[in-house]
């Protein structure tokens, strides 16, 4: 009956403008200045209201605390400088806004480095690349392990209009795979990259969030199929705010690629005389290469589990966004969790992140003593009188309607 050691595989954090200028190289500073008077936020209403939850560290600590969570996992959230949106749904840079850019996500990585250091057992910070230049996204990466962010590399997903990058399984990648895996770091993707350009719009916004899961799967998918885990097999890759019950079904048709073309043929389709570089299938690569974030997750969510096995899925919780499930953690857990055997339950919500991300389970263990959540409070039932009315987090709202 012990708490459960809480933590959460998915959160966001950045530095205020007026942090991220004293992180920035200093040749870049007047250039951030002229950048910074003509910035105006895209979304007023999302970043405003919530934006001290990004870097201080007392409210932010305080209020995973009141969720029983003990450790973190930092993706980005604020806008770096020089970008227009947050780093997760930025496109990346074109050729004349490279440099700009670059000097941006090296801002924020120093930033998180300091972020991440107030608290570094809670904390796993993930750093920046870009996918523009290899030599200097490899520079980058030695950053990123010698100062520490043991939540490893955000992978850059290619979007199809980016011509003029080279896409993930492209061969030019693998220096960029062999770094990664050489200085042991996670490769981390999120939800949310990867989508080519709409336009602006109500139309063209819904297309977008339709088409977010189509990307980060294709993003999977490509690595998958490129031979990237038959050349570095010691990577780990992870696929946040995803979900799992979509996995069986995409691993499926991936085999069936896979010996399609393996065979010569597949109908019409002549397939004789190419040879892919996979030695196995590809989901025979993913049970041993691939994890995925599910965060803040349905019962149906999770419907994958058994079949990609309980050691590859993990917990979030999405703070600070909206559509997360703070200051509701207890209340999602009872929705889901609730009636999930306790050993797979304590590896989906802690065991997993400790072992991917390297967390220090003894010293979270002493925290998870005064605000983990118990068995007892996991199992107990949510009535619907009491399922959350005023939160933008889906899972409450579609138990609302299935309770009505």
């Amino acid at each position: 009956m012990e708490p459960y050691i809480l933590i959460t595989a998915d959160t966001h954090a950045g530095g205020s403008h007026a942090q991220y200028r004293e992180y920035l190289d200093p040749e870049w500073r007047e250039t951030f200045d002229e950048w910074r008077g003509g910035y105006k936020n895209p979304s007023q209403e999302h970043y405003g209201s919530k934006k001290m939850r990004n870097w201080d560290f007392g409210i932010r600590n305080k209020d995973q605390d009141s969720q029983g969570v003990v450790g973190e996992v930092v993706f980005p959230n604020t806008v770096p400088p020089f970008y227009r949106k947050s780093i997760v749904t930025a496109h990346p840079p074109k050729p004349d806004e490279y440099q700009r850019c670059l000097a941006g996500i090296r801002a924020h990585n120093r930033w998180l480095v300091d972020f991440c250091a107030e608290d570094p057992v809670r904390r796993a910070g993930i750093g920046l690349i870009l996918p523009n230049d290899f030599d200097e996204a490899i520079k980058d990466i030695e950053f990123i392990a010698k100062s520490g962010l043991r939540g490893g590399v955000l992978l850059p997903l290619i979007p199809p209009d980016a011509y003029w990058l080279k896409p993930l399984y492209d061969p030019a990648w693998e220096r960029v795979f062999a770094a990664i895996q050489d200085h042991d770091l996670v490769l981390n993707q999120h939800t949310g990259q990867g989508l080519p350009n709409y336009g602006e719009g109500p139309v063209a916004e819904s297309i977008w969030i339709q088409d977010v899961a189509y990307y980060g799967q294709a993003g999977y998918r490509h690595l998958l199929m490129s031979g990237v885990y038959e050349k570095f097999p010691r990577l780990r890759h992870i696929l946040t705010e995803s979900g799992c019950y979509w996995v069986p079904a995409i691993l499926k048709q991936m085999d069936r690629a896979y010996y399609a073309i393996k065979s010569g043929s597949l109908g019409e389709m002549n397939y004789k005389g190419l040879e892919l570089p996979l030695k196995m299938p590809p989901s025979e690569y993913a049970k041993r290469n691939c994890y995925y974030g599910a965060s803040f997750p349905s019962k149906a969510d999770l419907e994958g589990i058994d079949e990609i096995g309980e050691d590859h899925v993990l917990w979030g919780n999405d703070y600070p966004h909206y559509e997360g499930t703070f200051p509701y953690n207890l209340q999602s857990l009872r929705l889901t969790f609730g009636d999930m055997p306790d050993s797979r339950r304590r590896k989906v919500l802690g065991l997993n992140a400790a072992a991917l991300y390297k967390f220090d389970l003894e010293k979270l263990k002493e925290r998870a003593a005064k605000v983990g959540p118990t068995p007892e409070q996991v199992e107990t039932p949510l009535p619907r009188e009491e399922i959350p009315r005023d939160s933008a987090c889906y899972l409450f709202r579609e138990a609302l309607q299935g309770a009505s």
